[in-house]
């Protein structure tokens, strides 16, 4: 499966209008990523999570689904409950 996802991806990658689409959402796809390996790295679950920020189980789920917006608020919440800390970076575009 995981190599039908990305041979599928690089080829829908090729349509101009698909990658402008994947490239505006990757902000979302990072701060995602970065929950879910932070969270497994640590060995925890989303409820071992969502009881140490009071952020519900099912909120944590739709952070790392994209399916929300956190603000930084809850971001720094996240990286509490993580032993992190957040670290916003403005990079030049490629």
């Amino acid at each position: 499966m995981g190599n039908n996802f990305k041979e599928t991806l690089k080829e829908q990658l090729n349509n101009p209008e698909f990658k402008e689409a994947w490239d505006a959402l990757e902000p979302e796809y990072q701060v995602a990523r970065a929950i879910i390996n932070a969270r497994q790295e640590r060995n925890m679950k989303q409820k071992d999570l969502a009881e140490i920020t009071g952020i519900t189980q099912a909120g944590i789920s739709r952070l790392e689904n994209g399916n929300a917006n956190p603000s930084l608020s809850t971001l720094k919440r996240l990286a509490e409950g993580l032993g992190m800390t957040v670290k916003v970076e403005f990079v030049e575009r490629t």
